[in-house]
Parts: C-alpha cells; sequence; structure tokens
C-alpha cells in the first residue's frame, strides 16, 4: 500500500475504514477520475490465506487481523467477558466473516424507512440496489431477486449431504423450504434454504476485492494501511480532515468536500467522541471539548446474540469446518415482523469453555449454532481521549428479560429441528443441552451465549433525539461527515450483516456522488 508521504495533499475525500461499506463508498468514488480519494485502513495487507480461504474464518478470532475487543464482564452472564471480533485488515469484516452473503428482510429495511421518513431505504429500492448494482448472481437465474453484472460476486453454496439433511429437518419442522435464501424467504415470516456466499473459485472475494482492487493503480486512489485514525478536523462546525497515526508518527489529511467513517460499530463512536461528537456528560469526563452534543453516539448496540446446542455424531460423514451451507429463520412469537432467529449447521462441536466443562463434547458431534434478535441493547464507552486508549464495550446481553424467555423458546425450536428425522443418522444422541429445563438451561444459557458478530446501531440513523446521522448518513449538527457502516443501523438485520453493510457503502456513495458532482 502507499506510504504516507503521499497524503500530504488535499484529497476530495477522505473516507476511514476498508471494510464492507467503506470499500464501497471508496470504490464507488473513485470510478471518476475526476475525484481524488484517500482510503485509510488500520490494519494490513490481504494477502494472506487466512483473509482467501473462509474455511479459515475462526483462526482469525483473537488473532493479528482482529481489533479482539473485550466486553465488560456481565453477571447476567455468570461474570463472563466476550470477545468482540472485528476485521483489522483491509476488506474489514469482510475479510474475516464466514463469507455468508443474507441480505436482510423486507421488514428491516421497511423499518428503516419508517424511522427516516425516507423511502430510498425502502425494501424495494434496497432490492433493485442488490439487483442492478451490487450483485453478480451465479445460481440459478431468479431476475426478480438477482442480478448479474455487479462486484460483489454471489453464489449458492455446494450443499453437502449433512447441509441437506439439516433443511430437510427444518422443513419437517414446520419452515417452509426456499430455492435461495435471498429471494422470497426474506419477505416471509422464515423459513429454510442453502445460504449465498461471496467465495468465487474457491477464494474469499471481500468489499475490498470487489470494490477497490481492480482500481488500485487509480492514481487517483490512495490506499494507506497500518494507519490509525485519531481524530476529525474540523474549521468550525465544518469536517475538513484527518488526524491519524502511522509509522509513529502523526499525521494530517485534508479533504475537500467530505469525511466519511467506516470503522464499524465500535471504532466509529470511539473516533466520533474522540473528536468532540457524543453526550456532553461523557465527554466532559475526559476533558474532550464538546463540537456537538448528540446522546445517541455509542449507545442503542444491538448484536445478534448465538448460543451452540451439539449432537454426538455417529460415523456418517461431516463437513469438519465451521462454515454452513444451510440456514433456517423462524419466529417464537407471530406478531414480530421479522424472524427472531436463525440456525446454521456445522459440523464440529462448539462449545464455550464454561459448558465444555460442565459437558465435555465428544470427539465426534456436530452444533446447531443458533442466533437471535435481542430485546437487550448495549453501549460503547470511552476509557480516555486518545486513539490508544482502549474501549469499555457493554454488551447487556439479557438485560431485557424477554431475551431469556425467547432463548428458551429457540432452543425448543433448534432441538425439534436438530431431533428430526432427516439428521437421525448423523446423531448417536442429543449432547448438551439436550433436555435441560428450568435453572439448569438458563446456566447453560448464561455460559453459553455469546456474539454472532454483528454489532450495530451505535450511531444510528433516525429522526429522534437518540439519532446520530440522518437519512442521507449526515452526522446531526456539523457538515462534510458522514457515517457508512453498520453503526448507523436502527436495529440490527435479520441474519449476517455484511451484504447490507455493502448497500450501506452504494447509498453512501449515491448521495456523496449526486450532491458533490457539479462542484
Amino acid at each position: 500500500m502507499q506510504n504516507s508521504s503521499e497524503v500530504s495533499k488535499q484529497f476530495d475525500f477522505i473516507v476511514c475504514g476498508s471494510g464492507s461499506s467503506g470499500s464501497v463508498v471508496a470504490g464507488r468514488l473513485a470510478a471518476n477520475p475526476n475525484i481524488s480519494v484517500l482510503l485509510i485502513e488500520a490494519g494490513g495487507s490481504d494477502e494472506t490465506e487466512l483473509v482467501l480461504d473462509t474455511d479459515r474464518w475462526p483462526i482469525n478470532l483473537g488473532g493479528a487481523l482482529d481489533w479482539g475487543f473485550i466486553t465488560e464482564p456481565s453477571p447476567n452472564l455468570n461474570g463472563r467477558s466476550i470477545l468482540y471480533s472485528m476485521g483489522k485488515v483491509l476488506g474489514g469484516g469482510s475479510s474475516i466473516n464466514v463469507g455468508t452473503w443474507s441480505r436482510g428482510h423486507q421488514a428491516d429495511w421497511d423499518l428503516y424507512a419508517a424511522e427516516t421518513a425516507d423511502p430510498n431505504w425502502r425494501y424495494g429500492a434496497i432490492l433493485e440496489l442488490y439487483r442492478r448494482r451490487v450483485e453478480d448472481w451465479t445460481g440459478v437465474p431468479d431476475p426478480d431477486f438477482y442480478g448479474v453484472g455487479g462486484p460483489m460476486h454471489v453464489q449458492p453454496d455446494q450443499p453437502d449431504l449433512f447441509s441437506l439433511s439439516m433443511l430437510d429437518a427444518a422443513e419437517s419442522s414446520g419452515l417452509k423450504r426456499f430455492a435461495n435464501s435471498g429471494g422470497q424467504m426474506m419477505r416471509s415470516c422464515g423459513g429454510c434454504a442453502v445460504v449465498d456466499n461471496i467465495i468465487h473459485d474457491g477464494k474469499r472475494q471481500s468489499a475490498y476485492r470487489s470494490y477497490i482492487y481492480p482500481r488500485l493503480k487509480q492514481p487517483n486512489l490512495t490506499v494507506l494501511t497500518g494507519a490509525l485514525t485519531t481524530n476529525i478536523l474540523f474549521e468550525g462546525k465544518r469536517a475538513t480532515g484527518v488526524e491519524f497515526e502511522h509509522q509513529g508518527q502523526l499525521r494530517h489529511a485534508k479533504a475537500r468536500f467530505e469525511v466519511v467513517l467506516s470503522q464499524g460499530a465500535i471504532q466509529t463512536p470511539k473516533l466520533l467522541m474522540q473528536s468532540g461528537i457524543g453526550d456532553e456528560e461523557e465527554l466532559a469526563k475526559f476533558g474532550i471539548p464538546v463540537r456537538q452534543h448528540l446522546p445517541g453516539v455509542g449507545r442503542n448496540m444491538h448484536d445478534h446474540v448465538a448460543l451452540a446446542l451439539v449432537w454426538e455424531a455417529t460415523d456418517a460423514p461431516l463437513p469438519h469446518t465451521a462454515r454452513s451451507s444451510a440456514v433456517a429463520f423462524w419466529k417464537t412469537d407471530p406478531a414480530l415482523d421479522a424472524p427472531n432467529f436463525y440456525t446454521y449447521a456445522i459440523g464440529i462441536p462448539f462449545l464455550t469453555p464454561g459448558n465444555a466443562a460442565k459437558y465435555p463434547p465428544p470427539q465426534a458431534a456436530w452444533t446447531l449454532f443458533m442466533g437471535m434478535r435481542p430485546a437487550s441493547r448495549g453501549s460503547i464507552h470511552l476509557t480516555g481521549p486518545k486513539g490508544s486508549d482502549p474501549l469499555q464495550v457493554q454488551a447487556n446481553y439479557l438485560s431485557d428479560p424477554k431475551d431469556l424467555e425467547d432463548l428458551k423458546l429457540g432452543v425448543e425450536r433448534a432441538r425439534e429441528i436438530g431431533n428430526g428425522a432427516a439428521l437421525r443418522p448423523y446423531a448417536k444422541r442429543e449432547h448438551a443441552p439436550a433436555n435441560l429445563s428450568g435453572p439448569a438451561l438458563q446456566d447453560y444459557i448464561r455460559n453459553g451465549l455469546v456474539t454472532f458478530w454483528h454489532q450495530s446501531g451505535t450511531a444510528k440513523m433516525g429522526r429522534d433525539s437518540m439519532s446520530v446521522v440522518d437519512s442521507e448518513l449526515k452526522v446531526y449538527g456539523v457538515e462534510g461527515l458522514r457515517i457508512a457502516d453498520a453503526s448507523i443501523l436502527p436495529r440490527v438485520t435479520t441474519g449476517n450483516t455484511m451484504a447490507p453493510c455493502v448497500i450501506i457503502g452504494e447509498r453512501a456513495a449515491e448521495l456523496l456522488l449526486k450532491e458533490h458532482s457539479a462542484k
């Protein structure tokens, strides 16, 4: 990547973060040769099999390509802290995740449109973005839902017999089976399907690889790695550039038009607060001058929680990876506007240390890894004013009592799937939680709950007093500053968040180009 001596000039736009949204913003802007773009990434190169081979994704958790945030110990989780992994590498989360392409439910997008009073966020408009601008679909043609010719390679997974059996079991439990996971199922109350992914010829095609890599030789695009953004520069109320650390030096870069923050739902609110944008009482604790009082910065953190259900395996062949080719979605309350539960089937055991100690997994086992959209919300807090100061992450799992009750219902449905006739050839017996109930099941949940790595909402889009950006992703109260990442989502989407983050990047780029095209 290019070195810091090349960032002394002024750029039209500066994008901070090269993840699933930031790469899209920078790539779309740089498509115009008359627009100069600086893309700043704290991590390094993605030229490693740890990125390119999606089957290796678990190795990255807590590794060199991971920010490795740790949540505060929680009494609701029997005093446990949780590793909050986020990509610190070109491509961000899209370079270290499992590679699943999950678009979000119609109800999600329609809710965002209602929260902002902006029809451009409605499902119909977003579907058109997926079809006409984003995707290059290689599965069975489905022109009503999938498009071709876009930068993101999207394909249906190649399911093994175990994954197909999981779909048969889910269907037997009453879930409708769909031809794919991104089409009609994302307008329904639940269902099951083969997953979509971003793997092409056996290699991950991250947002960075899809939007930035083909443009690296363009003179109007500068990509700087190993650069930690520490402050947003202002002239009055207008963002004019950024301060960042690179190779032991503190440097500045100027933006002629706008600065875009795409650092994710943890780093983005951190940078905002360090720059004087946030709750004035919290900023005052660290002597940070208040540039704009926005109490919603760092609040409303929404994340899917996850829980593993394990079966002892027979001698039937299993896929020995932590990736799944099949997914099932369902509701535990018919009044909900979208499924609040989903599960993937993986051919290896997965238990937290606490539950593994109580229920040591057999050597041969498989897992239904179950996710839930909770009612509980968390928050992000500073511990100091500097970029090097760590964050305090309050996940607040199970802070809403309803979540524990919903998880019990979710376990019932997942057990019904796992014990279905189609999966019996693969199961000697239920291992955990099996038929636990009452306090024992609650303890299993508290010891076993982890993240699904879908942190969202900490700079949410909307019109109320806790909103941080408007429908055009502009930060309230300042000029020249937008946010484009999962932090703007009022609630986490249904399923994995990479694809929705690509959409956020597309919307941001569209808005920036429209506003500044004549300047």
